[in-house]
């Protein structure tokens, strides 16, 4: 497998920060933009909106028709979860031949409770398909500072080329099998991260923050042994690790949504402005996918309950803290 060309699907700021990083590991990297202010920005100015102030480098070139982005050896889908499967029908009736696609988005699609793999595979049959995941912030990647994060296919040997195709000595993926613990844990860490986000900005206290994770990390092992994922992976990059960096830094879209929220905003305020969280979008399918296989995530199913609306901030909390007593696990 050689992966020389690497097409970046989406202009976002993860998506210019991949693409910036994958010019870096010696790829030619194609990004397909929507708008065409967005592509003229990389090709003319090299910079994108979305990360103002950092330089684009020059093996990277934008364009707006997605059947040239697919020209590529290998794709990444790095649109919002909730819009991956318009854009992967969009490859399927574009592309001219099948090439691996691997996900960026870290979410769980609203109604079908298909995870981002899911979708792409429905849409795409043919495709090869990978995930990619971990603590990452974009303006870190772009600018070229350490990061480290996993990449699951389910055939050992793409994973490995692809994360070998993505390498550069800053960014260091580690390669897997475990699809669906990846997809796993970069899901129903967004949605923790709003109800840490919520503790910080409630001023409950870093005792209060150090509870929520590590009970909210227990959750995440619950759901993730119930749909099979491996210990190690849960533990690992794409799932402790991070769930640490999204519910401690406030360069989380989530973890800022939920301190806005703790704040005493309204969900629909909260929300507005540029950045996507996508851990509000992937609440409500989490815990209802959770209520299928009988797995307990009372934090997770608190914050669903916060952001449409029928349970307060302080109701909540009192909620949490007036649980029955048991034996930790």
């Amino acid at each position: 497998m050689s992966f020389d060309t690497i097409a970046v699907l989406g202009a976002g700021a993860w998506g210019t920060a991949l693409a910036n990083n994958a010019a870096r590991a010696g790829r030619r990297v194609i990004v397909w933009a929507r708008a065409a202010a967005a592509a003229e920005a990389i090709n003319a100015g090299r910079e994108s909106p979305r990360l103002p102030g950092i330089r684009i480098d020059a093996k990277v070139t934008a364009t707006t028709a997605l059947i040239e982005a697919l020209a590529a050896d290998a794709a990444l889908l790095v649109v919002p979860a909730q819009a991956s499967r318009e854009v992967a029908t969009a490859i399927a009736a574009a592309r001219e031949r099948a090439i691996p696609i691997v996900a960026c988005a870290k979410g769980i699609e609203r109604g079908t409770h298909l995870f981002m793999t899911d979708v792409i595979r429905a849409c795409v049959g043919d495709a090869a398909v990978a995930i990619l995941s971990g603590p990452s912030f974009a303006g870190d990647v772009a600018r070229g500072l350490p990061t480290a994060v996993t990449l699951a296919a389910h055939e050992e040997a793409l994973a490995a080329e692809l994360a070998r195709a993505l390498s550069v000595s800053t960014f260091r993926p580690y390669h897997s099998t475990d699809v669906r613990g990846v997809e796993i844990g970069g899901a129903a860490k967004n949605v923790l991260a709003i109800a840490a986000g919520i503790v910080a900005g409630s001023g409950l206290g870093a005792s209060a923050a150090a509870a929520l994770v590590t009970r909210g990390f227990a959750e995440l092992m619950r759901f993730g042994r119930a749909f099979g994922a491996r210990v190690e992976t849960l533990t690992g990059l794409s799932g402790l690790g991070d769930l640490i960096l999204t519910c401690s830094s406030a360069q989380s879209r989530n973890f800022s949504l939920g301190i806005a929220l703790g704040k005493g905003l309204k969900p629909e305020v909260a929300s507005e402005g540029p950045k996507l969280a996508e851990g509000a979008f992937t609440a409500a399918a989490l815990v209802e996918l959770a209520a299928e296989r009988d797995v307990d995530m009372p934090i997770a199913r608190a914050v669903a309950a916060i952001l449409d609306g029928t349970l307060s901030v302080p109701d909540a909390v009192e909620a949490l803290l007036t649980r029955p007593l048991r034996a930790e696990g």
